[in-house]
C-alpha cells in the first residue's frame, strides 16, 4: 500500500512536471507572436512574407500544443483565446491588438499551470557577462548588437539588444525562455546545458545591454524616489520584475515604474534590499491587482489579491491580533470579498471602491504596527501566542493517541506514532531549509499544502475516532481485550495513527517555519532577543500542558476514556475539515461565499458557505459514524480492529 502511495505520488509529481513544460513551451511561442508581430504586419498588410508565416506558425502551434496539455477548469477559456489569437494573426490586426491578446493568453497560461516566471534568488549579473561572451557574443557581438563574426552569415540575423522597440516588448522571462528553449526556425539553440541560476543571470545581462547611460539615471531617480510615484509599489518581488515586458508595466503602472523596471534590471539586488514589510507588499499586490483587472486580465487580479493576502496580510496577522483584533477581523473580511468579487465578475468600478476600502485598512494597521516595526513586548507576546496556539493543537491530536495505545498495554505501537511526530520535525526542518534557500515557498502553495493537510488529517481523525467509539462501552472493551487484542493493533490502525501523529506536528510546523520568518524581520535586532523568549516561554508551557495532558488522560476510566478521546478526535476532525477549506479558500482553490455568521478560527469556524458547510458534513459522519458503531451487530457481539 505504501510502496503504491509512493508510486502515485512519483507519477503525479511528472505529470505535474511534463504540463509545466508544455506550458512554458507554449509561454514560449505566445511571447514571440507578441514581440515580432509588429515586425511582420503594419496597417493590416503584410510587410515581411516570412515574419509573417512565421507568426501564423507560431500561433497555429501554440494552439495546437494548448489542445494537448492535461485537463484543467481554466483550459476551455486558454482554447478560446488560443482560437481568438490565430484569427487576429489571420485577419492581419494590428499590432497593438495581437500583443494584448499574446500577452493576456500568456498570464492565463501562466496562472493555470502554475508556472514559476521568476528566479529563486537575485540573479548575478556579473556571472551572466562571463556566460555571455563565452556562449553568445561570437553570433550576437561583443555589445549584443547582433554583429558577432560567427553571426554575419546566419539568416534570421541574430538579435539586436539594442533594439530599443523590440526590447520594450520582451520581459525577462521571455528572455529566459529563448536560453531555455532556444528559438524555432533560427540558428538560437537551446542552452538547457547551462543551471537555472545562470540562464536566468544571462536574461539579466543580456537585457541591460541595450540600456544607455542617460536612461539608467533617470531610471535610478525613478526608483529611489518611487514610493512617492508608485513605482515601488509595482515591484514587490522579483515575479513582479521579471513577468511583464517594459511595454506591459507601462501601460499597468506609468512611465515612472517602467523607468525603475529599467534600474532593476540593471541592480536587481536593489529590490532585495528594498524588500517592504507585510503591510506595505500587500498594498503594493492590491495596486496590481486593481491594475490588472482594470486590463481586463481578471486572472492576474485574481493571483495579485491572493498574494496580497497571504504573502502580505497574513505574516502581520499575529502582531495585529495584539494591537487591534477588531481591525484584523476586518481587515480579513474585506479581502475575502475582494477575491469573490474578482470570481463574480464585478465591474471594475465597483472593485476599484473594494479595493480603496481594503488599503485604507491596512494603512490604519500600518500606522498602528508602526510601520511593520514590532515593540519587543509586542514581538513576546506574538512569539509566544504563535508557538502555543499551534503546538496545543498538535499535543491534543497526540494526547489522544498515546492515551489510547498505553491503555490498551500495547506500548509496541508507541514507536509508530512518535516515527510519526518526529517524522514531521525534520520535515519541518528541510521546509525551513527549502523556504531559505532551495525553493520559493509562495503564500498560495502554503496554503494549498496546509489545506489539502487539515483535510486528510480531518479523514483520519474520523477514521481513529470512530474505531475508538466502538470501544467506549466497558463490555465490549473487556471482550475485546480478552478475546481479540493481538489484532487490535493491526497495521491499518497503526499507520492511521503514524499518519495522524505527522500531520498533525507537520501542518502545525509548516505554518509556524514561514510565522516565524516574517516576525523575525518585523521585530528588527533589538527585538529578536524577545521574540527568542516568547519561544522559549511556548516550548515550557507546552511542556507544562502536555505532561499535564498525558499523565491524566491515561487515568480515566476505560469506558469514558475511549468516549472522550472519540469525541476530542471528532471534534478536531470538524476543527480541521473547516481549517483545510478555509486555507484552499485563501489560495484561491475553492471559491468563498461570505455569510453573516460568527468567526472563530481557532475552531476553523469561518463565515463562509463552504468552510461551514464542510464543517457540518463532517459533524453529519460523525454523528453517522457513532449511530452505526453502536447499532452494527458486530459492535454488539464481537468489537473487532
Amino acid at each position: 500500500m505504501r510502496s503504491s502511495f509512493v508510486l502515485l505520488c512519483g507519477l503525479l509529481l511528472s505529470l505535474s512536471a511534463l504540463a509545466q513544460d508544455g506550458a512554458q513551451q507554449i509561454v514560449h511561442l505566445l511571447d514571440y507572436v507578441g514581440v515580432d508581430y509588429a515586425g511582420a504586419v503594419e496597417d493590416g498588410k503584410v510587410k515581411s512574407a516570412d515574419e509573417y508565416r512565421e507568426m501564423a506558425e507560431f500561433a497555429a502551434q501554440a494552439q495546437e500544443r494548448m489542445r494537448a496539455l492535461p485537463e484543467n477548469p481554466a483550459r476551455p477559456s486558454l482554447l478560446e483565446g488560443a482560437a481568438a489569437l490565430v484569427k487576429l494573426v489571420e485577419g492581419k490586426a494590428p499590432a497593438p491588438a495581437v500583443a494584448e491578446a499574446s500577452a493576456k493568453l500568456r498570464w492565463a497560461l501562466v496562472g493555470a499551470y502554475g508556472l514559476r516566471v521568476a528566479p529563486r534568488s537575485v540573479p548575478d549579473l556579473a556571472r551572466g557577462k562571463t556566460l555571455y561572451a563565452a556562449n553568445c557574443a561570437a553570433c550576437h557581438g561583443a555589445e549584443g548588437r547582433g554583429d558577432g563574426p560567427a553571426g554575419k552569415s546566419l539568416d534570421p540575423v541574430p538579435a539586436n539588444f539594442h533594439d530599443a522597440a523590440r526590447m520594450s516588448e520582451r520581459s525577462l522571462y521571455g528572455l529566459y525562455n529563448a536560453i531555455t528553449l532556444g528559438v524555432t526556425g533560427t540558428s538560437m539553440a537551446p542552452y538547457a546545458q547551462l543551471s537555472e541560476e545562470d540562464r536566468w543571470a544571462l536574461a539579466f545581462f543580456v537585457s541591460s545591454l541595450g540600456m544607455p547611460a542617460e536612461r539608467l539615471a533617470k531610471a535610478e531617480t525613478a526608483w529611489r524616489s518611487g514610493a512617492g510615484n508608485g513605482a515601488r509599489a509595482a515591484f514587490p518581488d522579483l515575479a513582479g520584475l521579471t513577468g511583464y515586458s517594459p511595454n506591459e508595466v507601462r501601460r499597468r503602472n506609468g512611465e515612472a515604474a517602467a523607468l525603475a523596471q529599467d534600474y532593476l534590471r540593471v541592480h536587481p539586488e536593489a529590490l532585495q534590499a528594498g524588500k517592504p514589510g507585510p503591510i506595505p507588499f500587500a498594498r503594493g499586490k492590491l495596486a496590481q491587482s486593481l491594475a490588472a483587472l482594470r486590463a481586463g486580465d481578471r486572472v492576474a487580479a485574481r493571483d495579485a489579491a491572493v498574494a496580497s493576502y497571504l504573502e502580505g496580510f497574513e505574516l502581520a496577522e499575529n502582531s495585529l491580533d495584539n494591537v487591534d483584533k477588531a481591525l484584523r477581523l476586518e481587515i480579513e473580511r474585506e479581502m475575502l470579498a475582494l477575491r469573490a468579487a474578482i470570481a463574480a465578475g464585478e465591474p471594475a468600478a465597483a472593485f476599484e471602491a473594494r479595493v480603496a476600502r481594503a488599503d485604507a485598512l491596512l494603512a490604519a494597521a500600518e500606522s498602528k504596527l508602526d510601520a511593520g516595526e514590532l515593540s519587543p513586548g509586542a514581538a513576546f507576546a506574538s512569539s509566544l501566542i504563535v508557538l502555543l496556539r499551534e503546538g496545543l493543537e498538535a499535543i491534543l491530536v497526540l494526547a489522544a493517541i498515546v492515551a489510547f495505545i498505553t491503555k490498551t498495554g500495547r506500548r509496541d505501537a508507541l514507536p509508530y506514532v512518535h516515527a510519526g511526530w518526529a517524522i514531521a520535525l525534520l520535515a519541518g526542518l528541510a521546509t525551513w531549509l527549502a523556504a531559505n534557500s532551495l525553493i520559493d515557498i509562495s503564500g498560495s502553495n502554503r496554503e494549498i499544502t496546509e489545506g489539502v493537510t487539515a483535510l486528510v488529517a480531518a479523514a483520519m481523525l474520523l477514521y481513529v475516532g470512530y474505531w475508538l467509539h466502538g470501544r467506549s462501552q466497558a463490555q465490549a472493551w473487556n471482550r475485546f481485550i480478552r478475546e481479540s487484542v493481538g489484532d487490535a493493533l493491526g497495521k491499518d490502525t497503526l499507520w492511521a495513527m503514524a499518519g495522524v501523529s505527522f500531520l498533525a506536528v507537520y501542518r502545525e510546523l509548516f505554518e509556524l517555519v514561514l510565522f516565524y520568518e516574517a516576525l523575525w524581520v518585523q521585530a528588527r535586532a533589538d527585538g529578536h532577543a524577545a521574540v527568542l523568549g516568547g519561544m522559549a516561554a511556548a516550548i515550557l508551557l507546552l511542556a507544562a500542558a502536555g505532561w499535564g495532558i498525558f499523565k491524566y488522560s491515561v487515568r480515566l476510566p476505560l469506558g469514558p476514556f475511549f468516549g472522550l478521546m472519540s469525541l476530542l478526535l471528532a471534534l478536531l476532525a470538524v476543527v480541521f475539515a473547516g481549517q483545510g477549506v478555509a486555507a484552499l479558500q485563501e489560495a484561491g482553490v475553492v471559491d468563498a461565499s461570505p455569510v453573516a455568521f460568527v468567526s472563530l478560527p481557532m475552531l476553523g469556524v469561518h463565515p463562509t458557505l463552504e468552510t461551514l458547510g464542510a464543517q457540518a458534513l463532517t459533524a453529519a459522519l460523525v454523528a453517522l459514524g457513532g449511530w452505526a458503531a453502536r447499532h452494527a451487530p458486530s459492535a454488539r457481539a464481537q468489537p473487532k480492529s
